[in-house]
C-alpha cells in the first residue's frame, strides 16, 4: 500500500498523512475506550476538493474509508474496525464560508466544531441552537452524519431540522454540491436526508447550509423537585401551556445520575437541600429582551408545587447560577466514564410513555439483577432517554457487564413495546449493528442496504457500520 500512501502525501501535503503508530492512535479508539482498530493510516485534507481527491485514489485501490470528526461518538461509528482503512479527518475543512443574516442561515464546513458554528452565529447576533455537552470538540459534519440531537430539541428540532442543504463527496469521489439555503425546494428527492444520520456509510459530508434563529435576550432556569416521572410528563404539559414556544429545554435527571456528578465533577453542589428520587431541569428562553421569561416560569412552577407535581424547586438568579444547574446535566456523562463502564442505552418513546417504560423496564432488570444502579437522565421533553446500569461496587461490575446481552434485551424490548427506538440521537455504528436487525422490519433493512449498494457499490465508505 506503499503507493496508496504515497498518492496520499501528493494530494494533502507530507505533513497530513499520519502513518506512525504512536501518532496514529489516537485515531484509532472512541471517546468511551470500547472500540480499538487498526488503519493504513490517517489523513487531513484542507478542502473539498483535497477530500474528493482521497477519495477516488482509495477508491482506485479499493481501500476503504472512515471518516472522523471529533470523534466523540458513543458508538464506535468513527473508529475503524477491519484494518487496512483509510481515515479521513475532517479538522482542517474549518471555514465558515457565510454567514446570511437575512435569510437566517450559515455556511459552514464540516470540519468546524459546534461550538465554533455556535460562536459565529453569535458574532452576527444569531443563534445556531444545536447543543450537546461535547460542543467544544464535536465537529459539524459528526452532527449531521449522526443526526445529532441534544438539549434543544423541543424547540429547534434536532440536526436533520435545522439543515437546509449540503455538499458531499460521494463514493467515487465526485462532489455533490446541495448548498442551497431554501426553505421551499420542491423538486424531487430531498437527497441532503439521505446522508443526514448516515454515520458517512453514504459518503462524506463537507459543508452545510444550516438554520440561525433570534438570539435569546431573556432567559430563565429552574431545578425541580419532581414527585415521581408521572409528574415530569404533566409538569411538561403545563409549562408548555404556560409558556408555549418559549419552552427551550425540558432534561430529566434521576437521583443516581445526579449523585454521580456531585461525587465525581469538582465544583459541583446539590441545589436543593433534601434529595429527591426525580428532577427536573427547565429552561425558558425569549428573543425579546426584559424580564419575560422569569414571571412565566414562576407562574408554572407555582401552579406545579400548588397542585403536588413540584416539591421543591429553585431558580437561578444569574447567568453563573444558570450555568452551575446545567453543569449537573451536562457533567453526568462524563461522571459515569469517571465511575467507570455502564451499559449504556439510548433509547425514545412517545413522551406520554416515559414513566411507563421507566417502571416496567426498571422493575424487569431489578426482578433479575437486584442491586442494579440505573442511572436514567434525558430529554424527556422529545421522548429521549439516556439509560444506563451499572453495579454500585466496582467489584461487582465486571461480572454484571457480562451480562449485556440479556441487560439490553430487557430494554430493547421494553422500548419496542412501546413503540420505541433503540437509538434516539447516538446513531448504531459498530454498537447496535447487530442488534437493529431485531427491532427493525426486514423491509428497512432491505431497503436501507438497497441505497447503500446504489451509492456505494464496492462498499467502502464507513465498512461494518449501521447496516
Amino acid at each position: 500500500m506503499q503507493e496508496l500512501i504515497a498518492g496520499l502525501r501528493c494530494i494533502v501535503g507530507d505533513a497530513y498523512v499520519v502513518d506512525a503508530p504512536n501518532d496514529l492512535a489516537p485515531y484509532l479508539s472512541d471517546w468511551r475506550g470500547r472500540y480499538t482498530g487498526q488503519a493504513l493510516c490517517a489523513v487531513r485534507p484542507a478542502s473539498t476538493e483535497e477530500l474528493a481527491a482521497v477519495v477516488r485514489l482509495c477508491a482506485d485501490h479499493g481501500v476503504a474509508i472512515v471518516p472522523q470528526g471529533g470523534n466523540t461518538g458513543l458508538v464506535g461509528g468513527s473508529v475503524p474496525c477491519q484494518g487496512g482503512e483509510v481515515i479521513v479527518l475532517t479538522g482542517r475543512l474549518n471555514r465558515v464560508r457565510e454567514v446570511d443574516t437575512a435569510n437566517n442561515t450559515i455556511t459552514v464546513e464540516a470540519g468546524c466544531t459546534l461550538a465554533a458554528v455556535q460562536e459565529a452565529a453569535q458574532d452576527h447576533d444569531r443563534l445556531f441552537p444545536l447543543s450537546l455537552a461535547a460542543e467544544g470538540t464535536c465537529q459539524i459534519g459528526g452532527n449531521l452524519s449522526t443526526n445529532a440531537g441534544g438539549v434543544h430539541v423541543l424547540r429547534y428540532g434536532n440536526t436533520r431540522e435545522l439543515t437546509l442543504g449540503l455538499e458531499v463527496v460521494l463514493p467515487d469521489g465526485q462532489i455533490w454540491n446541495g448548498l442551497r439555503g431554501l426553505r421551499k425546494d420542491n423538486t424531487g428527492y430531498d437527497l441532503k436526508h439521505l446522508f443526514i444520520g448516515a454515520e458517512g456509510t453514504l459518503g462524506i459530508i463537507t459543508a452545510a447550509v444550516l438554520k440561525l434563529f433570534p438570539l435569546p435576550r431573556s432567559r430563565s432556569v429552574g431545578w425541580v423537585a419532581l414527585r415521581d416521572a408521572d409528574a415530569a410528563i404533566e409538569l411538561l404539559a403545563l409549562m408548555r401551556g404556560t409558556a408555549g414556544d418559549r419552552l427551550s429545554a425540558f432534561e430529566i435527571v434521576g437521583r443516581p445520575a445526579l449523585e454521580l456528578v456531585l461525587k465525581h465533577m469538582p465544583g459541583t453542589s446539590d441545589p436543593l437541600s433534601d434529595a429527591h428520587d426525580w428532577y427536573a431541569l427547565v429552561e425558558l428562553s425569549d428573543p425579546a429582551a426584559g424580564d419575560i421569561t422569569a414571571p412565566l416560569l414562576e407562574e408554572g412552577l407555582g401552579e406545579a408545587m400548588e397542585s403536588g407535581l413540584v416539591l421543591d424547586a429553585v431558580l437561578a438568579a444569574s447567568e453563573a447560577q444558570a450555568a452551575a444547574l446545567w453543569s449537573l446535566r451536562e457533567n453526568i456523562s462524563e461522571a459515569q466514564r469517571v465511575e467507570g463502564i455502564s451499559i449504556k442505552h439510548d433509547v425514545s418513546v412517545p413522551v406520554s410513555r416515559i414513566p411507563d417504560f421507566l417502571r416496567e423496564a426498571g422493575a424487569a432488570l431489578r426482578s433479575e439483577f437486584p442491586d442494579v444502579r440505573i442511572v436514567a437522565f434525558g430529554h424527556v421533553g422529545d421522548g429521549n432517554l439516556h439509560y444506563n446500569m451499572s453495579k454500585p461496587d466496582a467489584s461487582d461490575n465486571a461480572t454484571f457487564i457480562a451480562q449485556t446481552p440479556r441487560v439490553n434485551r430487557i430494554v430493547h424490548d421494553s422500548v419496542a413495546a412501546k413503540n420505541g427506538s433503540i437509538s434516539a440521537e447516538h446513531g448504531l455504528g459498530q454498537l447496535k449493528r447487530e442488534e437493529i436487525r431485531r427491532y427493525k422490519q426486514p423491509l428497512e433493512l432491505e431497503l436501507m442496504k438497497a441505497i447503500k449498494r446504489s451509492l456505494d457499490p464496492k462498499g467502502l465508505m464507513n465498512p461494518r457500520k449501521l447496516l
